[in-house]
């Protein structure tokens, strides 16, 4: 370790080493892959709460039986442009990316597709599945539900989960413009790694189990989150939440399970993808006006003191930009992943990954 306070990496040796650890613990060789590359880009984007802080959860939950590393999803219902899926509890990154797949074909084929899932698991960050449809030349949209964990304006009881939505739209530079967020002031796993890392939290983030605010990530946990604009943001969330599991015929409201709760439990939720071809609503332009656009945003008048502005998805382009491929790993999270590695018997260390000393 380069330091006491971080692990320096490359993000292909991380990447490796967690799909050592997922395969380790019974996940098949390209799920696993595909698993631990969703991980780390997140990281590489700046999105630690969806990061490889997650890997040890997944494990907990694959080796307590509430997660089907093996699981293969299952189509259904198919129907014209619309399609259901179970996931049969599998990992979410294999289940939710063939679930975009599935849309996208049916957008080339007849203009719009959407594929609903049930029985699915934690899908990493939404914006992955968008971008899948934007690549493909679609406008992509991909949500879902999780545990209930905010209370309706007023109130003090756990009603919806903080339910991410994702919107991405082609266009003719390599910088993605994609829409990523979830319904609360903050999402839990940002407060998760607050507390992983011993740091506070702002106290418009969430409240304590009475529904006072509060900066301590520990009473967080135990409390509710905050929507971002009060009845707005709760009402988004209500509506992901009734999109997702309604329409997939899965879970909703509390009947999604803690992601952090008994690993033998599943978690449960439910996701939504829709995929729309361009072409076929005769916006052939749309790639170059979804640019220009960005651009816009881009070269706007800034107030005093900005130096930059960004369109959505460009903050995340940056940061993966500017990592070069290369990851600082808070000493806390490596812990976690070390102990993980040694609870399955992996032997290998990250270092064994590395092109050159860190």
């Amino acid at each position: 370790m380069t330091a006491t306070t971080e692990k320096r990496t490359s993000a292909e040796a991380l990447t490796a080493f967690a799909a050592g650890i997922l395969e380790a613990a019974g996940t098949p060789t390209h799920k696993a892959r595909l698993v631990a590359q969703g991980l780390v880009d997140a990281d590489l984007e700046g999105a630690t709460s969806h990061g490889v802080m997650l890997l040890p959860m997944y494990v907990d939950r694959i080796t307590n039986g509430s997660v089907e590393p093996a699981a293969e999803p299952e189509v259904v219902v198919d129907f014209g442009s619309v399609a259901v899926m179970d996931a049969h509890h599998g990992l979410g990154q294999p289940s939710s990316e063939k679930a975009m797949g599935i849309a996208i074909d049916k957008a080339t084929a007849s203009g719009i597709g959407a594929v609903a899932v049930r029985h699915a698991f934690h899908f990493g960050t939404a914006r992955r599945y968008a971008l899948q449809a934007a690549a493909q030349g679609h406008v992509g949209v991909s949500m879902s539900n999780t545990r209930p964990l905010m209370p309706a304006p007023g109130g003090a009881e756990r009603l919806v989960g903080n339910n991410p939505l994702a919107i991405a739209m082609p266009t003719n530079l390599d910088i993605p413009l994609v829409l990523d967020l979830a319904m609360s002031q903050a999402a839990m796993g940002k407060i998760r790694y607050a507390d992983q890392i011993g740091d506070a939290i702002p106290d418009n983030w969430a409240t304590d189990s009475s529904g006072k605010p509060t900066n301590d990530p520990a009473e967080a946990i135990g409390g509710m989150l905050l929507p971002f604009g009060g009845h707005k943001g709760f009402g988004l969330a209500f509506m992901v939440d009734l999109l997702c599991g309604l329409l997939s015929g899965g879970a909703w409201g509390p009947s999604v399970q803690p992601l952090y709760g008994d690993p033998k439990i599943p978690y449960d939720c439910s996701h939504l993808f829709i995929a729309a071809n361009p072409s076929a609503f005769d916006a052939h332009g749309l790639e170059a006006d979804a640019t220009e656009a960005a651009r816009r945003v881009r070269e706007s008048q800034r107030a005093p003191g900005t130096d930059r502005l960004f369109a959505p998805g460009e903050p995340e382009w940056s940061r993966r930009a500017e990592a070069d491929g290369q990851l600082a790993l808070d000493a806390t999270v490596w812990a976690a992943l070390v102990q993980c590695a040694d609870q399955l018997g992996i032997t290998t260390n990250l270092d064994d990954h590395e092109k050159g000393k860190t």
